[in-house]
Protein backbone atom coordinates (compact mmCIF):
# COMPACT_ATOMS: atom_id res chain seq x y z
CA UNK A 1 0.00 0.00 0.00
CA UNK A 2 1.45 3.36 -1.07
CA UNK A 3 1.95 6.07 1.51
CA UNK A 4 -0.07 9.25 1.05
CA UNK A 5 1.90 12.17 -0.34
CA UNK A 6 2.65 14.92 2.19
CA UNK A 7 1.19 18.37 1.73
CA UNK A 8 4.46 19.78 0.38
CA UNK A 9 7.70 18.57 -1.14
CA UNK A 10 10.68 20.30 -2.74
CA UNK A 11 12.68 20.08 -5.93
CA UNK A 12 15.59 22.27 -6.95
CA UNK A 13 17.69 23.70 -9.75
CA UNK A 14 20.67 26.08 -9.89
CA UNK A 15 20.72 29.61 -11.30
CA UNK A 16 23.81 30.47 -13.37
CA UNK A 17 25.14 33.85 -14.52
CA UNK A 18 26.67 34.69 -17.90
CA UNK A 19 29.94 33.02 -16.93
CA UNK A 20 28.10 29.81 -15.93
CA UNK A 21 28.98 30.43 -12.28
CA UNK A 22 26.36 29.64 -9.65
CA UNK A 23 24.61 32.81 -8.56
CA UNK A 24 21.65 31.25 -6.73
CA UNK A 25 19.81 28.06 -5.86
CA UNK A 26 16.16 27.75 -6.86
CA UNK A 27 13.71 25.76 -4.73
CA UNK A 28 10.31 24.82 -6.11
CA UNK A 29 7.71 24.07 -3.44
CA UNK A 30 5.06 21.61 -4.62
CA UNK A 31 2.17 22.06 -2.19
CA UNK A 32 -1.59 22.00 -1.87
CA UNK A 33 -1.69 25.41 -0.16
CA UNK A 34 0.57 28.27 0.87
CA UNK A 35 0.17 27.21 4.52
CA UNK A 36 1.46 23.75 3.61
CA UNK A 37 4.37 25.33 1.75
CA UNK A 38 5.20 27.43 4.80
CA UNK A 39 5.20 24.30 6.94
CA UNK A 40 7.71 22.57 4.67
CA UNK A 41 9.98 25.62 4.48
CA UNK A 42 9.84 26.46 8.18
CA UNK A 43 10.49 22.85 9.15
CA UNK A 44 13.87 22.94 7.38
CA UNK A 45 15.29 26.15 8.81
CA UNK A 46 18.34 24.34 10.23
CA UNK A 47 19.16 22.88 6.81
CA UNK A 48 18.59 26.04 4.81
CA UNK A 49 21.39 26.60 2.24
CA UNK A 50 23.02 29.89 3.13
CA UNK A 51 25.88 30.42 0.71
CA UNK A 52 23.89 31.74 -2.27
CA UNK A 53 20.63 33.56 -2.83
CA UNK A 54 17.71 31.09 -2.78
CA UNK A 55 14.87 31.69 -5.22
CA UNK A 56 11.65 30.29 -3.74
CA UNK A 57 9.00 29.28 -6.25
CA UNK A 58 5.54 28.32 -5.02
CA UNK A 59 4.89 26.24 -8.10
CA UNK A 60 1.34 26.49 -9.39
CA UNK A 61 -0.04 28.22 -6.30
CA UNK A 62 -1.29 31.80 -6.20
CA UNK A 63 1.04 33.56 -3.71
CA UNK A 64 -0.90 34.93 -0.73
CA UNK A 65 -0.03 36.77 2.53
CA UNK A 66 0.01 33.39 4.30
CA UNK A 67 3.65 33.21 3.17
CA UNK A 68 4.49 35.99 5.63
CA UNK A 69 3.93 33.50 8.47
CA UNK A 70 7.28 32.00 7.44
CA UNK A 71 10.35 33.59 9.01
CA UNK A 72 11.90 34.29 5.62
CA UNK A 73 15.72 33.86 5.58
CA UNK A 74 17.80 36.89 4.60
CA UNK A 75 19.07 35.18 1.44
CA UNK A 76 15.61 34.13 0.19
CA UNK A 77 14.06 35.75 -2.87
CA UNK A 78 10.35 35.10 -3.42
CA UNK A 79 9.12 34.44 -6.95
CA UNK A 80 5.89 36.17 -7.94
CA UNK A 81 4.31 34.72 -11.13
CA UNK A 82 3.36 37.47 -13.57
CA UNK A 83 -0.04 35.82 -14.11
CA UNK A 84 -0.97 36.41 -10.45
CA UNK A 85 -0.01 40.09 -10.17
CA UNK A 86 -3.60 41.26 -10.56
CA UNK A 87 -4.86 38.95 -7.81
CA UNK A 88 -5.71 40.91 -4.63
CA UNK A 89 -4.08 38.31 -2.39
CA UNK A 90 -0.84 38.45 -4.38
CA UNK A 91 -0.92 42.24 -4.28
CA UNK A 92 -1.27 42.06 -0.50
CA UNK A 93 1.69 39.67 -0.31
CA UNK A 94 3.85 41.88 -2.51
CA UNK A 95 3.05 44.83 -0.26
CA UNK A 96 3.98 42.78 2.82
CA UNK A 97 7.23 41.58 1.26
CA UNK A 98 8.20 45.13 0.33
CA UNK A 99 7.53 46.32 3.87
CA UNK A 100 9.62 43.44 5.23
CA UNK A 101 12.41 44.28 2.75
CA UNK A 102 12.27 40.81 1.18
CA UNK A 103 13.64 40.56 -2.37
CA UNK A 104 11.35 39.42 -5.18
CA UNK A 105 11.74 37.91 -8.62
CA UNK A 106 9.07 38.26 -11.32
CA UNK A 107 8.54 34.79 -12.76
CA UNK A 108 7.16 33.88 -16.21
CA UNK A 109 7.47 37.44 -17.43
CA UNK A 110 6.36 38.20 -20.99
CA UNK A 111 8.79 40.63 -22.65
CA UNK A 112 7.11 43.87 -23.57
CA UNK A 113 4.63 43.71 -20.69
CA UNK A 114 4.70 46.84 -18.54
CA UNK A 115 6.23 46.20 -15.12
CA UNK A 116 4.85 47.63 -11.88
CA UNK A 117 7.01 50.69 -11.27
CA UNK A 118 6.57 50.39 -7.52
CA UNK A 119 8.33 47.02 -7.25
CA UNK A 120 12.06 46.50 -7.55
CA UNK A 121 12.20 43.26 -9.50
CA UNK A 122 15.84 42.31 -9.07
CA UNK A 123 15.40 39.43 -11.52
CA UNK A 124 12.81 38.49 -14.11
CA UNK A 125 12.47 34.83 -15.14
CA UNK A 126 11.27 34.15 -18.69
CA UNK A 127 10.41 30.92 -20.50
CA UNK A 128 12.93 31.04 -23.34
CA UNK A 129 10.94 28.49 -25.34
CA UNK A 130 8.19 31.09 -25.75
CA UNK A 131 10.33 34.22 -25.71
CA UNK A 132 13.78 33.77 -27.32
CA UNK A 133 14.81 37.35 -26.48
CA UNK A 134 14.52 39.02 -23.04
CA UNK A 135 12.90 42.29 -22.07
CA UNK A 136 15.51 45.00 -22.52
CA UNK A 137 13.68 47.28 -20.06
CA UNK A 138 13.43 44.70 -17.25
CA UNK A 139 15.96 43.89 -14.52
CA UNK A 140 18.40 41.02 -14.80
CA UNK A 141 16.77 38.55 -17.19
CA UNK A 142 17.01 34.80 -16.52
CA UNK A 143 16.16 32.24 -19.18
CA UNK A 144 14.27 29.07 -18.23
CA UNK A 145 13.60 26.02 -20.39
CA UNK A 146 16.97 25.75 -22.15
CA UNK A 147 17.57 22.24 -23.57
CA UNK A 148 21.39 22.12 -23.47
CA UNK A 149 24.66 23.99 -23.01
CA UNK A 150 24.77 25.24 -26.58
CA UNK A 151 21.36 26.91 -26.23
CA UNK A 152 22.65 28.76 -23.15
CA UNK A 153 25.30 30.52 -25.22
CA UNK A 154 22.65 31.47 -27.77
CA UNK A 155 20.41 32.90 -25.04
CA UNK A 156 23.25 34.95 -23.60
CA UNK A 157 23.97 36.22 -27.11
CA UNK A 158 20.37 37.39 -27.40
CA UNK A 159 20.66 39.43 -24.19
CA UNK A 160 19.80 37.14 -21.28
CA UNK A 161 21.90 37.68 -18.15
CA UNK A 162 21.82 34.06 -16.98
CA UNK A 163 19.60 31.00 -16.74
CA UNK A 164 17.92 28.64 -14.33
CA UNK A 165 17.81 24.90 -14.91
CA UNK A 166 19.91 21.82 -15.63
CA UNK A 167 20.80 22.62 -19.26
CA UNK A 168 24.54 22.40 -18.49
CA UNK A 169 24.24 18.65 -17.89
CA UNK A 170 23.48 18.14 -21.58
CA UNK A 171 25.95 18.93 -24.34
CA UNK A 172 26.64 17.88 -27.93
CA UNK A 173 30.41 18.00 -27.37
CA UNK A 174 32.39 14.95 -28.45
CA UNK A 175 33.78 12.64 -25.77
CA UNK A 176 37.55 12.42 -25.27
CA UNK A 177 39.90 9.98 -23.60
CA UNK A 178 40.52 10.46 -19.87
CA UNK A 179 42.92 13.39 -19.37
CA UNK A 180 46.30 12.65 -17.70
CA UNK A 181 45.42 14.76 -14.63
CA UNK A 182 42.20 12.80 -14.15
CA UNK A 183 43.98 9.51 -14.72
CA UNK A 184 46.43 10.41 -11.93
CA UNK A 185 43.58 10.81 -9.44
CA UNK A 186 42.06 7.51 -10.58
CA UNK A 187 45.44 5.86 -10.02
CA UNK A 188 45.51 7.26 -6.47
CA UNK A 189 41.97 6.05 -5.81
CA UNK A 190 42.87 2.54 -6.90
CA UNK A 191 45.94 2.53 -4.63
CA UNK A 192 43.89 3.72 -1.64
CA UNK A 193 41.05 1.25 -2.33
CA UNK A 194 43.62 -1.58 -2.38
CA UNK A 195 45.22 -0.38 0.89
CA UNK A 196 48.59 0.21 -0.77
CA UNK A 197 51.58 1.20 1.35
CA UNK A 198 51.46 4.86 2.37
CA UNK A 199 54.92 5.48 0.90
CA UNK A 200 53.75 4.27 -2.51
CA UNK A 201 50.75 6.63 -2.42
CA UNK A 202 52.89 9.55 -1.20
CA UNK A 203 55.23 8.99 -4.15
CA UNK A 204 52.33 9.50 -6.55
CA UNK A 205 51.16 12.60 -4.69
CA UNK A 206 54.64 14.14 -4.73
CA UNK A 207 54.55 14.00 -8.53
CA UNK A 208 51.76 16.60 -8.46
CA UNK A 209 52.10 19.18 -5.68
CA UNK A 210 48.96 21.01 -6.83
CA UNK A 211 46.99 17.78 -6.50
CA UNK A 212 48.26 17.24 -2.95
CA UNK A 213 47.35 20.80 -1.98
CA UNK A 214 43.84 20.53 -3.41
CA UNK A 215 43.23 17.20 -1.64
CA UNK A 216 44.24 18.63 1.74
CA UNK A 217 42.16 21.77 1.13
CA UNK A 218 39.09 19.63 0.47
CA UNK A 219 39.65 17.53 3.57
CA UNK A 220 40.06 20.65 5.72
CA UNK A 221 37.02 22.41 4.25
CA UNK A 222 34.12 23.40 6.48
CA UNK A 223 32.03 20.66 4.93
CA UNK A 224 34.19 17.96 6.49
CA UNK A 225 33.80 19.14 10.07
CA UNK A 226 37.16 17.93 11.45
CA UNK A 227 38.31 19.04 14.88
CA UNK A 228 41.89 19.51 13.75
CA UNK A 229 43.65 20.56 10.53
CA UNK A 230 45.14 17.79 8.39
CA UNK A 231 48.79 18.63 7.67
CA UNK A 232 49.88 15.82 5.34
CA UNK A 233 48.69 12.77 3.48
CA UNK A 234 50.14 10.50 6.18
CA UNK A 235 48.25 12.52 8.80
CA UNK A 236 45.07 12.16 6.71
CA UNK A 237 45.42 8.37 6.70
CA UNK A 238 45.93 8.26 10.46
CA UNK A 239 42.90 10.49 11.16
CA UNK A 240 40.50 9.34 8.44
CA UNK A 241 41.52 5.86 7.41
CA UNK A 242 41.68 4.57 3.85
CA UNK A 243 37.93 4.31 3.28
CA UNK A 244 37.25 7.95 4.17
CA UNK A 245 40.27 9.07 2.18
CA UNK A 246 38.96 7.21 -0.87
CA UNK A 247 35.72 9.18 -0.56
CA UNK A 248 37.63 12.47 -0.56
CA UNK A 249 39.71 11.44 -3.53
CA UNK A 250 36.38 10.90 -5.30
CA UNK A 251 35.46 14.48 -4.42
CA UNK A 252 38.81 15.56 -5.85
CA UNK A 253 38.08 13.72 -9.10
CA UNK A 254 34.66 15.31 -9.37
CA UNK A 255 36.19 18.77 -8.88
CA UNK A 256 38.98 18.26 -11.43
CA UNK A 257 36.93 19.37 -14.43
CA UNK A 258 37.76 22.45 -16.49
CA UNK A 259 34.34 22.53 -18.13
CA UNK A 260 32.89 26.09 -18.30
CA UNK A 261 29.99 24.86 -16.17
CA UNK A 262 32.32 23.03 -13.77
CA UNK A 263 31.16 24.74 -10.57
CA UNK A 264 27.50 23.94 -11.21
CA UNK A 265 28.31 20.37 -12.27
CA UNK A 266 30.48 19.86 -9.19
CA UNK A 267 27.74 21.18 -6.92
CA UNK A 268 25.22 18.85 -8.56
CA UNK A 269 27.53 15.83 -8.32
CA UNK A 270 28.48 16.36 -4.66
CA UNK A 271 24.87 17.15 -3.71
CA UNK A 272 23.67 13.98 -5.48
CA UNK A 273 26.22 11.87 -3.67
CA UNK A 274 25.45 13.25 -0.23
CA UNK A 275 21.71 13.12 -0.88
CA UNK A 276 21.92 9.41 -1.77
CA UNK A 277 24.06 8.80 1.30
CA UNK A 278 21.45 10.45 3.54
CA UNK A 279 18.40 8.97 1.82
CA UNK A 280 19.79 5.45 1.98
CA UNK A 281 21.34 5.41 5.45
CA UNK A 282 18.39 3.55 6.98
CA UNK A 283 18.66 0.81 4.36
CA UNK A 284 22.41 0.21 4.10
CA UNK A 285 25.57 -0.33 6.13
CA UNK A 286 28.23 2.39 6.47
CA UNK A 287 30.27 0.86 3.62
CA UNK A 288 27.23 0.84 1.37
CA UNK A 289 26.46 4.43 2.35
CA UNK A 290 29.93 5.42 1.12
CA UNK A 291 29.18 3.57 -2.12
CA UNK A 292 25.91 5.46 -2.42
CA UNK A 293 27.92 8.67 -2.22
CA UNK A 294 30.25 7.42 -4.96
CA UNK A 295 27.31 6.48 -7.17
CA UNK A 296 25.74 9.91 -6.91
CA UNK A 297 28.99 11.85 -7.17
CA UNK A 298 30.19 9.82 -10.15
CA UNK A 299 26.86 9.92 -12.01
CA UNK A 300 28.02 13.12 -13.73
CA UNK A 301 31.65 12.11 -14.33
CA UNK A 302 31.13 11.67 -18.07
CA UNK A 303 29.93 15.27 -18.37
CA UNK A 304 32.48 16.62 -15.88
CA UNK A 305 35.49 14.93 -17.44
CA UNK A 306 34.32 14.94 -21.06
CA UNK A 307 34.84 11.17 -21.35
CA UNK A 308 32.57 8.20 -21.92
CA UNK A 309 31.32 6.61 -18.71
CA UNK A 310 32.40 3.03 -19.62
CA UNK A 311 35.95 4.24 -20.30
CA UNK A 312 36.09 6.08 -16.97
CA UNK A 313 34.76 3.17 -14.93
CA UNK A 314 37.06 0.69 -16.67
CA UNK A 315 39.99 2.49 -15.07
CA UNK A 316 38.47 2.75 -11.60
CA UNK A 317 37.64 -0.81 -10.48
CA UNK A 318 34.60 0.29 -8.49
CA UNK A 319 32.25 -2.11 -6.68
CA UNK A 320 29.94 -3.94 -9.07
CA UNK A 321 26.81 -2.38 -7.55
CA UNK A 322 28.15 1.14 -8.26
CA UNK A 323 29.02 0.27 -11.87
CA UNK A 324 25.66 -1.42 -12.40
CA UNK A 325 23.82 1.72 -11.29
CA UNK A 326 25.96 4.07 -13.40
CA UNK A 327 26.14 2.01 -16.59
CA UNK A 328 22.82 0.20 -16.68
CA UNK A 329 20.56 1.82 -14.09
CA UNK A 330 20.36 -1.53 -12.30
CA UNK A 331 21.13 -2.93 -8.85
CA UNK A 332 20.51 -1.87 -5.28
CA UNK A 333 21.82 1.70 -5.67
CA UNK A 334 19.92 2.53 -8.87
CA UNK A 335 16.57 3.43 -7.19
CA UNK A 336 18.36 6.00 -5.01
CA UNK A 337 20.05 7.53 -8.05
CA UNK A 338 16.61 7.79 -9.68
CA UNK A 339 15.33 9.50 -6.52
CA UNK A 340 18.25 11.96 -6.61
CA UNK A 341 17.45 12.82 -10.22
CA UNK A 342 13.79 13.25 -9.28
CA UNK A 343 14.78 15.97 -6.80
CA UNK A 344 16.33 17.83 -9.75
CA UNK A 345 13.17 17.76 -11.88
CA UNK A 346 10.84 20.74 -12.22
CA UNK A 347 8.03 18.18 -12.47
CA UNK A 348 7.91 16.31 -9.15
CA UNK A 349 6.00 13.26 -10.42
CA UNK A 350 9.13 11.06 -10.64
CA UNK A 351 10.22 12.14 -7.18
CA UNK A 352 6.87 11.27 -5.61
CA UNK A 353 6.65 7.90 -7.37
CA UNK A 354 10.20 6.89 -6.49
CA UNK A 355 9.84 7.94 -2.85
CA UNK A 356 6.66 5.88 -2.59
CA UNK A 357 8.39 2.83 -4.12
CA UNK A 358 11.24 3.16 -1.62
CA UNK A 359 8.78 3.92 1.20
CA UNK A 360 10.71 7.06 2.17
CA UNK A 361 8.46 9.85 3.53
CA UNK A 362 8.75 12.92 1.36
CA UNK A 363 9.47 15.16 4.33
CA UNK A 364 12.63 13.06 4.83
CA UNK A 365 13.46 13.55 1.15
CA UNK A 366 13.10 17.31 1.66
CA UNK A 367 15.47 17.16 4.62
CA UNK A 368 18.04 15.09 2.73
CA UNK A 369 17.92 17.36 -0.31
CA UNK A 370 18.45 20.59 1.64
CA UNK A 371 21.16 19.03 3.82
CA UNK A 372 22.97 17.74 0.71
CA UNK A 373 22.73 21.10 -1.02
CA UNK A 374 24.07 22.92 2.06
CA UNK A 375 26.89 20.37 2.28
CA UNK A 376 27.88 20.82 -1.39
CA UNK A 377 27.77 24.61 -1.07
CA UNK A 378 30.01 24.48 2.00
CA UNK A 379 32.90 22.98 0.04
CA UNK A 380 35.48 25.05 -1.81
CA UNK A 381 34.88 23.71 -5.33
CA UNK A 382 37.17 26.17 -7.11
Amino acid sequence: MNQPSPAAHLTREPVLNKNRSITANRLVVHAQSIKAAVGALAGNAERWPGRYTVFVSLGRLVPTPDLLEWEIPDNAMIEIPAQTLAHPMTQALVKGLREADVSMCLAWHTPGTKLDGGVDWRFVLTDVRKHPAPDADAGLSLAWGLPDSESFEAAIGRGYDGASGWFFMRSKAARKALAPSHAQIVRLMNLVRNNADIREIETVLKQDVALSYKLLRHINSVGFGLMCEIQSFRHAVSILGYNKLHKWLSVLLVTASRDPSAAALMQAAIARGHFMELAGKQFFSKTDSDNLFLTGAFSLLDTLLGSAMPAILEEMHLPTAVSDALLRGEGVYAPFLKLARGVESFDSATLVQQAEELKIPLDEVNEAMLSALSFADSLDLS
